[in-house]
């Protein structure tokens, strides 16, 4: 593509889950469409870290190419750090770097954006068929909720770990209040114990992204084009209306590029899906967003949104680690990069798409809905957020809990060997954060990001109640051999419940442990030391009436303007208690059919 302008007729900003999805349906709907799809990052195209599932933890690593590292501010309600929040920047976006872990919301999640934030056709109801649109559910037939003709595969993976069963025949013998289920992921039912379904081909063994199932399948299609390594720095308008966009070129994959702006014009719609850091910054950028933030960042207001940025949210995570025994089967080998776990693995994977290289570690889990007991165990910190959120929606866990077969933190301060993980998070947060930005010229500098983790009622008891359950079924398990002590809370010494690196397990009828007044303070210190995210950012671009700081209606329109869309996970009114890769696809989807309507095109 030359310097000059050229015209498209639908140009998105952003090649990430919900981009691939609304390019290839277009496309493939309407050939003769001419699209351009402009992503930040590198492509993904048959490539092994990418396609093989239990490769994630790799894009994590500090010199990544194909995430991006969010830096927040440093708040005194996580020990003065700065959490860092990852998302994906490459072809497929989250999509291709993500824990493959097959998740999906409650049913009032979708209905909440409907009733309560008054968006017209975003009801369960309304979405459900886009659910199963998706997916080609392998696990088992004939499930109501799910798809069978989708271009997503939803298997339980290569490998079903000896780690994933101890949990799950552990929570069968401690936990006698909860039952199991065989779907996990039904949308109508929680509070069960079941094992986990996957993104993944359960023939081939590769990862279900949205970059190879909806776009890169359309690479016979000319009038497609994708453009890597460019980052759209403002929409360009004609009065009130969107005409294009102008990009420049990301210096990390395209250094010797002059970095003067290319301007790519539209002819009929131009469709931010820049996720909820990207898309709020390029509306930032463009002069529309609060009248403060624009001022600070030296830009012209053209439309006073102020909701734009405003509205973060995130699942706040911690994965617990533990020692495993020698015969646990674990990712740990494949994560450390040893050539003889990579190359026997990936011969298995090649050859009949099994084994750990099929496999994301996560293989059992439950949601959490409190009992009457467990909330006065929480305490009273949470009890307001409890009878105001979730008293009455019975759907709605607080607290996804479960294992992981693999080592999550710093590997330089982890020895070589197999461990375990138990991960727990919040599923509706009352912390509430920001992103801005802070530069209307310059798209690498710094955005003014405050993630707010732990600043809202009841998140932090939620967390340190999940840490006293997740000990309990990790000291059960066969696999356990006893705590990572770095990655645990420092408790007094001499103290009864102190973590050590050297122990087996207990019985599963052994009394649960009981924590000292000073204990618990350590627990909370520990929360706020170890507390980090999901990957699950949404919301800054929220989906609500203007007036109660929305930025899109429930066309997706951003106020105040013509011909400009926003469809990520950065327009979600309210949270999700679930992984968002299943609700950014269902974004994706629902984008294209109001697309394909608002065009008259068939056959979305």
């Amino acid at each position: 593509m030359s310097q000059s302008e050229v015209v498209y007729d639908i140009v998105i900003a952003g090649g990430g889950t919900a981009g691939c999805i609304i390019a290839g349906r277009l496309a493939a709907a309407d050939p003769s469409l001419k699209i351009l799809v402009i992503e930040a990052g590198p492509p993904t195209l048959d490539d092994v870290l990418h396609t093989q599932p239990a490769r994630y933890l790799y894009h994590l690593r500090p010199d990544s190419t194909t995430v991006k590292f969010n830096v927040g501010k440093p708040s005194p309600h996580v020990a003065g750090r700065s959490i860092i929040v990852p998302c994906g920047q490459c072809v497929g976006g989250g999509s291709s770097v993500n824990f493959t872990m097959y998740t999906r919301a409650a049913a009032s999640d979708y209905q909440d954006w409907k009733i309560v934030y008054g968006n017209s056709g975003w009801g369960f109801d309304d979405l459900l068929p886009l659910l199963r649109k998706c997916e080609t559910y392998e696990v088992a037939p004939n499930k109501d909720s799910h798809g069978y003709n989708g271009p997503l595969k939803v298997s339980y993976g290569g490998l079903y770990s000896n780690v994933g069963k101890d949990f799950l025949d552990v929570a069968g013998k401690y936990d006698k209040t909860r039952g199991t289920t065989d779907d996990p992921n039904s949308l109508l039912e929680i509070n069960a114990y079941g094992r986990w379904q996957k993104w993944i081909d359960g023939t081939t063994g590769k990862r279900s992204d949205t970059a190879h199932h909806y776009l890169y399948n359309q690479g016979h299609n000319t009038n497609l084009h994708v453009k890597t390594g460019y980052r759209v720095k403002r929409i360009i308008f004609e009065g009130t209306r969107a005409v294009g966009v102008e990009y420049v070129p990301n210096a990390r994959f395209n250094p010797d590029i002059s970095p003067e702006p290319v301007v790519a014009r539209a002819s009929k719609l131009v469709v931010l899906s820049a996720g909820t850091f990207g898309s709020p910054a390029i509306l930032e950028r463009s002069g529309i967003g609060g009248a403060n933030v624009l001022k600070n960042a030296g830009v012209e207001q053209r439309v006073d949104l102020p909701g734009v940025g405003e509205n973060y949210q995130d699942h706040q995570v911690i994965f617990a680690p533990f020692c495993a025994s020698e015969d646990s089967q674990t990712l740990d080998e494949i994560v450390r990069s040893e050539p003889d776990a990579i190359d026997k693995w990936t011969v298995q994977w090649a050859k009949d798409g099994q084994g750990l290289m099929a496999s994301n570690a996560l293989d059992a889990g439950v949601k959490i809905r409190p009992s009457p007991a467990e909330l006065a165990v929480i305490g009273p910190d949470f009890a307001a957020r409890w009878k105001e959120y979730f008293a009455d929606a019975p759907d709605k866990p607080i607290m996804w809990l479960g294992p992981i077969s693999v080592f999550t933190g710093d590997p330089s301060i982890a020895p070589a060997r197999k461990y375990f993980g138990i991960g727990y998070f919040v599923e509706y947060p009352a912390s509430i954060g920001h992103v801005h930005i802070t530069s209307g010229d310059d798209v690498d500098a710094p955005a003014d990001f405050d993630p707010a983790y732990l600043s809202g009622a009841g998140d932090l008891a939620i967390l340190n109640y999940g840490y006293k359950r997740a000990r309990e079924f990790a000291r059960r398990m066969p696999a356990y051999r006893g705590e990572f002590a770095p990655m645990h809370p420092s408790f007094p010494e001499g103290s009864k419940v102190a973590c050590r690196m050297d122990t087996k397990p207990v019985s599963v009828d052994e009394p649960d442990l009981e924590y000292t007044p000073e204990e618990e303070k350590a627990i909370e210190e520990y929360t706020r030391r170890i507390v980090g995210t999901a990957w699950h950012s949404l919301g800054t671009c929220s989906m609500k009436p203007r007036d109660k700081g929305g930025v899109v209606d429930s066309k997706l329109n951003v106020y105040g303007v013509e011909g400009l869309k926003v469809a990520d996970m950065s327009i979600a009114p309210g949270n999700v208690s679930a992984n968002t890769y299943s609700t950014a696809v269902l974004i994706g989807e629902k984008a294209a059919v109001i697309i394909a309507e608002a065009l008259g095109i068939s056959g979305v």
